[in-house]
């Protein structure tokens, strides 16, 4: 079962990035954690600072692939695009946020992009992506003919 985690703007710094907020582990050693937690997902990773082509990887696997995780990072709360991509696909995407951005800035309260999601995963650190897993791995179709959008 593919699945697909996209991380948007900066956090390829994790890390190194207001370790406060963010910890201080990468995210490429933890998804090397990911791939041996979940041997049966064929996991692969996505980061990019650009919202077109976070869009484009959404058009690319969002009709082929059994999930997606996607940390969108302050696309988040500006991106109309970015909510427009993901209520044009099939794939079931799960939002991941590592800090509570509700406990954080007015302005990260709002989210674009949930009501087109699965659900919403926030505040739990890095764990949040292990939760999306676990989620997505339990997803099964039950019938024939299951479409993911109305599960």
């Amino acid at each position: 079962m593919k699945i697909l985690i996209i991380n948007g703007p900066n956090l390829n710094l994790l890390g190194t990035r207001e370790k406060s907020v963010y910890g201080t582990r990468s995210f490429d050693n933890y998804f090397e954690e990911l791939k041996t937690a979940f041997p049966d997902l064929e996991l692969e990773y996505y980061q990019s600072n650009i919202e077109g082509e976070l869009i484009n990887k959404l058009h690319e696997v969002g009709f082929s692939y059994k999930g997606i995780l996607l940390n969108a990072g302050a696309y988040t709360h500006t991106s109309i695009a970015l909510a427009d991509a993901i209520a044009a696909i099939e794939t079931p995407v799960i939002e991941v946020h590592i800090s509570n951005v509700y406990a954080r800035e007015e302005f990260r309260h709002k989210s674009y992009i949930s009501k087109n999601c699965k659900g919403c995963i926030v505040g739990f650190g890095l764990e949040g992506y292990r939760l999306g897993l676990i989620y997505l791995n339990n997803l099964r179709p039950k019938t024939v003919g299951f479409a993911y959008k109305n599960a």
